[in-house]
């Protein structure tokens, strides 16, 4: 019943590649905006609405990613406990 789960890492090329991709979006959207045929408020608005968006994001993947860290730790701890039980019950004990 130990069910270990095993801890997943991601690799160095994955890592490198999640930040290249975010790096090139941004980058991408920063040159779009300030290209863009518009008042200076307009191009800064849709900077600020860019930034407000990245950070939201990666507000809500962190919360996301506690939530689940969460649930696997509860998980354990309900799991240690049953097989506690389990060691502990003689079903041959005199009731």
């Amino acid at each position: 019943m130990n069910d270990t789960p095993v801890k997943q890492q991601n690799t160095a090329a994955f890592h490198g590649q999640a930040v290249a991709s975010f790096t090139v979006a941004l980058a991408a959207t920063a040159v779009g905006i300030f290209s863009l045929r518009a008042d200076a408020w307009v191009r800064g608005f849709l900077g600020i609405a860019v930034l407000y968006l990245v950070t939201s994001a990666f507000t809500l993947a962190k919360v996301v990613r506690d939530r689940q860290e969460a649930g696997r730790i509860v998980h354990r701890v309900d799991q240690a406990r049953l097989e506690k039980l389990l060691a502990e019950h003689d079903p041959f004990e005199k009731l």
